[in-house]
């Protein structure tokens, strides 16, 4: 039976390392291109988008505030400062980090534990699972996306292998 831990937390690590990658292949091509990286960290896909770095904070925002929730943990706080690809790498290290610090334990029996998250300044209430699955994940994976996303459009020569952690 697969649990709450085996779909979060080392999924959560696994994409965060892909992302490592990324960010890797990203800062290798502007060196490559004679490109400033602040061109690459501030790119955003449309005027009302965030930019890369900030796509980065809340992907790992969204990861260690998931785990966080789902155990019963208080979530750590960064400042989100980052304004280099040397200070992404050691946010998603950090995050990653954190995430090692999880026992399979901890979130046992999540998936019918309340979780209360602020939206629009509310609080709503889901249950673990529903959290995990409908608002956790896609978060997630919506971040994760955007900053690949905004790399390839900036022609940065990233492929599905990359975005899957596999070159």
């Amino acid at each position: 039976m697969i649990s709450m831990y085996d779909v979060s937390v080392p999924v959560f690590s696994e994409r965060l390392r892909a992302l490592a990658l990324i960010l890797t292949k990203a800062e290798e091509n502007a060196t490559e291109r004679k490109i400033d990286p602040e061109v690459f960290l501030k790119a955003r896909l449309a005027p009302d988008m965030l930019t890369l770095v900030s796509q980065v904070q809340i992907a790992t925002d969204s990861a260690k505030g998931a785990a966080s929730r789902l155990a019963g943990r208080e979530a750590p706080r960064y400042e989100d400062n980052e304004a280099s690809f040397a200070e992404l790498h050691a946010r998603v290290a950090k995050t990653r980090e954190y995430l090692a610090t999880f026992k399979p334990e901890e979130l046992q029996g999540s998936e019918d534990r309340t979780v209360t998250l602020k939206v629009g300044g509310n609080d709503m209430q889901l249950k673990g699972q529903k959290y995990l699955l409908d608002v956790a994940m896609p978060n997630f994976y919506f971040h994760l996306t955007t900053a690949y996303d905004i790399l390839r459009h900036n022609g940065v020569p990233l492929g599905k292998s990359v975005f899957l952690g596999r070159a």
